[in-house]
């Protein structure tokens, strides 16, 4: 039996001050999160952000949540019910959480108590970055190597330019009737601060250069470069070739940055001011570094840049879904799974082990 466990960041348990102040707390301790010293992580996080930000995040993730809870858990676990069904008995999978429940831990349980002998994971990150990708796989050995036996672990990659989840992205966008006559389309980024890009890992490091501001990245040689700038634009480039958008029609902005630290850009807030003075008055924003809603897509960006839209002279504002549990993306995980899957049979134990598409 094969062990299949998805991996997304995580969510609150309620939208309450003290679950998401435990959330932060757990969130922000990791050392991928916050780059300081672990003194100078300790005195920001307990004595400046754990103090303010608790209240505004719940306020923020009580305008998202839903009867059945936080809207990340539960498109993540539909997910996993489409892809175990897809999958068949060969398989068990489960859904865990980096920060949150359930978490990667009890995850790795449920697979060993329902008869895993190997586990494949999937992080659900499209693009590859320290924060998200990389603490998700280092916290996942941990889990393992924690257990009372011996695993073959499997850790698929980035998937920023796999066929089927590009295919599935541009699938949703062209059902939703409401992003039909855009003046311009949004390809909105989650950020990362810019010291998070090593210039090790960027495509123009060559120069010496590590572009992290406005200018745009050179194109990659897939899959030769994990900047994660660099992918962002990598997959925004293909869905517009895939959606077969004019150059002049599209852009790329990274939002959610918090703080006073450099980030890169350009920013998500500025672009959405100043493009109504540009003559944008129907703005469609995509999202695609994330897989699910969450707070930084429906709060964020569905309600908080459609606002500044609308009062900066916008008039339409449509925010794409992400893909949640839409069936292509469940396909598309299914062949991620399955490609990789005849190149592991003879893993020896122990051993972690990944699959560029």
């Amino acid at each position: 039996m094969r062990g299949l466990i998805l991996i997304n960041t995580g969510t609150p348990e309620a939208p309450t001050v003290p679950a998401v102040r435990h959330f932060l707390h757990q969130f922000l301790s990791d050392e991928r999160v916050l780059t300081m010293h672990p003194i100078l992580r300790w005195i920001l996080l307990h004595l400046v952000i754990l103090r303010i930000r608790p209240q505004k995040s719940a306020r923020a993730y009580q305008k998202i949540w839903t009867p059945e809870g936080s809207p990340l858990l539960r498109h993540g676990l539909q997910l996993t019910d489409k892809v175990q069904a897809l999958l068949g008995k060969e398989y068990v999978v489960e859904f865990g959480m980096r920060y949150g429940q359930p978490s990667t831990d009890v995850a790795i349980k449920r697979l060993i108590a329902r008869g895993a002998k190997n586990i494949t994971a999937l992080p659900l990150f499209p693009q590859f970055a320290e924060a998200s990708t990389g603490s998700a796989i280092h916290h996942l050995v941990q889990c393992v190597e924690n257990q009372n036996k011996v695993l073959p672990l499997h850790v698929l990659p980035e998937f920023f330019h796999h066929h089927g989840f590009v295919d599935a992205v541009a699938e949703i966008y062209c059902e939703d009737q409401q992003t039909h006559g855009a003046d311009h389309i949004l390809f909105s980024m989650h950020g990362v601060p810019v010291n998070h890009i090593k210039e090790s890992e960027c495509p123009a490091s060559a120069d010496g250069t590590c572009r992290v501001s406005d200018t745009p990245c050179p194109e990659i040689s897939i899959p030769e470069s994990q900047c994660y700038r660099a992918q962002c634009m990598a997959t925004a480039r293909i869905l517009a070739e895939r959606m077969d958008l004019p150059p002049s029609s599209w852009s790329v902005s990274f939002q959610s940055r918090v703080g006073r630290t450099p980030w890169i850009a350009p920013h998500t807030d500025e672009v959405i001011e100043q493009l109504p003075s540009e003559g944008c008055k129907k703005l469609v924003v995509i999202c695609p570094s994330f897989v699910a809603d969450c707070l930084e897509t429906i709060e964020e960006m569905g309600i908080r840049a459609k606002n500044q839209f609308l009062r900066a002279g916008g008039e339409e504002f449509t925010l794409v879904s992400c893909l949640n549990s839409a069936d292509s993306w469940a396909v598309a995980i299914v062949d991620m799974v399955q490609s990789a899957g005849s190149h592991w049979d003879n893993t020896p134990p122990n051993t972690i082990k990944s699959q560029s598409f």
